[in-house]
């Protein structure tokens, strides 16, 4: 994609003797502003489960970003791009609820300047710049990453009152019941066990039949939190909620409907993202069987769990590192769908759809040579036909 173009400073004298116009300071991209639209109703639905503290995760991934990109745009007299924005609230709404600020803002950096800025800026970077700061962060604090999930509030008004679930200091009047059933206290149970971790360690009958906070509804509805107890163990488990945006389902289905209509995401990408991912869990768990504990689980729970509708609907479909021939998009997207399915299944890491789109971004380019490749195959062959008629077909 080509570099906007580039304006005078103020104070720069065109040929003619007059001022060139002021600079932007931004360039605005209508793409980039129905992104926006589609995550608010996210961002509202994460302030509902999990505080305001939402906002201030956001606030400074955008805040730090913005910076970092402008000292780097100005170098090249080129504006901030709106696209920054975007990679930002993409970056902050994939961050545990509680995680500490410091470390957004480290990520939010690495985003902007390491996965963008370095290679030109906007339109120039080869992999998705949002979750390579995620994958960043959390290779270089798993503990501060992986430890930062809490359950989400339930009812109204949820977490519109609230700052976040640590600010509490006590547990929500809903879990506060269900653990004094369990005759234990409050400091005997464990919170920070996310439902995709629960299901990949103790098995999906520890929190979806016990029905608490974690059957396919309450992961529809983002409404994840609850007391399990993990066979042979005495004390019970808090069950938490996943990131910021990844909670409510049907909030993220109803936002991918709207980029599709307003052929704002590629309908290839999404689709293929889809089908590949569904190919590969009929893969594993039904046909060669691995359907045990910590092994390949339901395909509603591979959807709903974990960040996969989130990446299917908002990484796997970014403009910029995707594949851009369609053959390449079908391929690309089902390579990333079948390596979340795969990866976690045999990774060690649970952040498997983070590392299966910057996977897919490193054998994008590849794919695009190849579809390049085969249609001037293709052409060069049906010229061939045209040329040479009675050799059509082996003659």
């Amino acid at each position: 994609m080509p570099e906007p173009p580039q304006k005078p400073d103020v104070g720069e004298k065109h040929s003619s003797g007059k001022s060139a116009p002021k600079r932007r300071l931004m360039l605005k991209q209508a793409i980039m502003s129905r992104v926006l639209y589609a995550l608010a109703p996210v961002a509202i639905g994460a302030v509902y489960f999990f505080g305001w503290r939402v906002l201030a995760v956001l606030a400074v991934c955008n805040a730090v970003g913005l910076a970092a990109e402008y000292i780097m745009a100005r170098q090249r007299n080129a504006p901030v791009s709106q696209a920054c924005l975007v990679t930002c609230c993409l970056y902050g709404l994939s961050l545990p609820p509680t995680v500490p600020l410091w470390i957004a803002a480290v990520g939010a950096v690495v985003a902007i300047v390491f996965a963008k800025e370095v290679f030109g800026g906007f339109g120039r970077n080869f992999a998705n710049p949002a979750i390579t700061g995620r994958a960043f962060i959390y290779i270089c604090f798993p503990n501060d990453l992986t430890q930062q999930f809490v359950p989400a509030f339930k009812g109204f008004p949820g977490g519109f009152t609230q700052w976040s679930f640590d600010s509490l200091g006590r547990l929500p009047e809903y879990l506060s019941t269900q653990l004094a059933g369990t005759g234990r206290d409050v400091v005997d149970a464990v919170s920070q066990a996310s439902p995709i971790w629960v299901g990949r360690e103790y098995g999906l009958d520890a929190v979806v039949n016990s029905g608490q906070g974690a059957t396919l509804w309450d992961m529809l509805t983002g409404s994840i939190g609850g007391i399990f107890q993990v066979p042979g163990q005495a004390a019970p488990r808090i069950l938490s909620a996943g990131s910021m945006g990844e909670g409510c389902a049907l909030l993220i289905i109803a936002a991918g409907v709207y980029l599709l209509i307003t052929k704002t995401a590629n309908w290839r990408l999404m689709l293929s993202g889809l089908v590949g991912l569904l190919a590969a869990n009929v893969l594993f768990r039904n046909v060669l069987g691995y359907n045990g504990l910590g092994e390949v689980p339901p395909v509603e729970w591979q959807l709903s769990a974990g960040t996969t509708l989130y990446v299917l609907v908002f990484m796997i479909t970014d403009p910029v590192s995707a594949t851009k021939r369609r053959p390449a998009q079908y391929a690309y997207g089902a390579l990333i769908g079948f390596l979340i399915v795969l990866l976690r299944f045999k990774g060690v890491f649970v952040a498997a759809a983070t590392f299966s789109v910057l996977l897919g971004n490193l054998v994008g380019p590849l794919l695009d040579l190849g579809a390049a490749a085969w249609a001037d195959w293709r052409k060069a062959r049906k010229a061939l036909v045209v040329a040479q008629p009675g050799k059509e077909g082996g003659q």
